[in-house]
């Protein structure tokens, strides 16, 4: 699908207006960042720039595109006549896919035309939005399964195809390890899973008839979900049966899965009698809208739970379902010189960072393994060995502080110019092993799901200072 139209009607009129009152190549600098993390976490693990890419690499318009947008009668011909030869003739630099990014901090910042630059506001925050979302989810998920398999299920239940297909593949990114949306796995070659639904056994006389029947089409993938009728009478004895007639044949069952009632208590009452039944290795699978704080729970009742299948809270992040990314002008071009631009608000937190800017992740000197702030700086700045900075966060009372000691290694990267596009990480496992090792790096305190500690995130003084610069120019308009 054409993805160019996927945008607000005012990015449209103010691209027009533009075309109509500014000169055709005014460039524009934008920057994605977000101010509050999903879940009062502490961190956005950072997903969809390959998207991004590859729609802002072909940005184009159909004739079809165009004549729907003449029918609309609101925009000058000259303007349409411009989109009619749109092609790529913007800049991107951004966080490579699995850095975890803090509040303030830029995912990516584009530079092109101003008519362009404005037009691709929605699409670019709508992909970003959702896959770092769903990736961030994704992390407090897993992490909370403490290395068990986690499984995605939530096809069913994503606000739409593309929701279903790009959240599978940012679930990935978060930690998980396959998913049940084989379009998903054939797209990003990540393993597909998924045995029986209860109208399997509710479509034979008996469960104990749908299980052999199961094991005789897949004897080697005999996991059997054990729910349907009474998991403890009857779903579990009847795969016991089951799992011994597969043994004497030769295979191995895979195990048991639960998808409802108290599966803390369940769990552990099957797993004894799978056990008792000498079947120690068989796996229990659990399901049924399960989140990062119901896993821990059930984790912490000791039930013996080895993997995850993890729907609707996940494809969805139900209890957090936005991450409110913005797209704020940073530089406006005026006779071929860059000036820097504010957004200013009553509210400290939501005055933007005006400027070209780079972001550095600080690393201990003496333990290179271990990051210890982020800084924002201005992205012509020469960062040294010693940092006078002030933090980001606007509600600390301490807020300057002098940085030593420390390693500084920048995160934004180009990845696309008009003429040359950087490769992007396709494989989400990849990018999933590159955000367990930048997690690695964070203090744990950061990465608690209650309460998490704030990792610091710093402004350079010469960013503070241009900031305050604009302010007080604009307050006294």
């Amino acid at each position: 699908m054409n993805h160019e139209l996927l945008t607000d009607m005012y990015e449209f009129s103010m691209a027009n207006g533009y075309y109509l009152t500014l000169s055709h190549d005014k460039q524009a600098r934008f920057d994605v960042f977000y101010r509050k993390a999903p879940d009062d976490g502490s961190f956005v693990i950072s997903a969809g720039l390959k998207q991004v890419v590859d729609e802002v690499k072909n940005w184009h318009f159909s004739p079809d595109d165009i004549a729907y947008l003449k029918s609309l009668k609101h925009f000058s011909d000259d303007f349409l006549f411009y989109l009619t030869e749109a092609h790529n003739r913007c800049s991107i630099e951004a966080l490579p896919e699995g850095t975890p990014v803090f509040p303030q901090e830029p995912f990516l910042s584009i530079t092109g035309p101003l008519m362009d630059v404005q037009l691709l506001e929605t699409l670019i925050l709508n992909i970003i939005n959702h896959q770092s979302l769903i990736a961030t989810k994704a992390w407090q998920i897993t992490s909370a399964a403490d290395n068990r398999p986690v499984m995605e299920f939530g096809a069913r239940r994503a606000q739409g195809p593309d929701a279903a297909i790009y959240g599978a593949r940012a679930a990935i990114i978060g930690g998980c390890g396959s998913t049940s949306n084989v379009l998903a796995a054939k797209l990003f070659n990540v393993p597909a899973v998924g045995t029986m639904a209860h109208a399997w056994i509710e479509s034979f006389p008996d469960e104990l008839t749908a299980f052999r029947a199961w094991a005789k089409i897949y004897p080697d993938n005999a996991a059997l979900l054990v729910d349907t009728y009474d998991v403890l009478q009857s779903g579990v004895p009847n795969a016991i049966k089951v799992f011994k007639e597969l043994r004497a044949a030769g295979h191995e069952p895979v195990g048991i899965r639960i998808d409802s009632g108290d599966i803390a208590q369940l769990a552990k009452q099957a797993r004894k009698m799978m056990d008792d039944a000498g079947f120690p290795d068989a796996k229990i699978t659990a399901s049924n809208a399960l989140d990062a704080h119901i896993i821990k729970s059930l984790l912490n009742q000791g039930a013996p739970l080895d993997n995850f299948g993890i729907g609707e809270r996940l494809i969805t992040s139900s209890s957090s379902p936005v991450l409110s990314g913005v797209y704020k002008m940073a530089a406006l071009e005026n006779k071929g010189k860059w000036e820097p631009k504010i957004k200013i608000s009553n509210s400290r937190e939501k005055v933007t960072l005006p400027g070209h800017k780079q972001v550095y992740r600080l690393y201990d000197k003496h333990d290179p393994q271990h990051a210890v702030a982020d800084v924002i700086a201005l992205a012509d700045e020469q960062i040294g060995s010693k940092i006078t900075a002030i933090s980001a966060d606007v509600h600390v009372t301490r807020n300057k502080v002098i940085l030593t000691d420390f390693i500084a290694k920048p995160l934004l990267q180009q990845v696309l110019t008009p003429d040359k596009t950087a490769t992007c990480e396709a494989n989400p496992f990849v990018i999933q092993r590159f955000a367990k090792k930048n997690l690695a790096q964070l203090p744990a305190a950061t990465q608690r799901l209650l309460n998490p500690d704030h990792f610091p995130v710093y402004l350079t003084k010469r960013l503070v200072d241009l900031q305050q610069k604009l302010i007080d120019e604009a307050t006294n308009m």
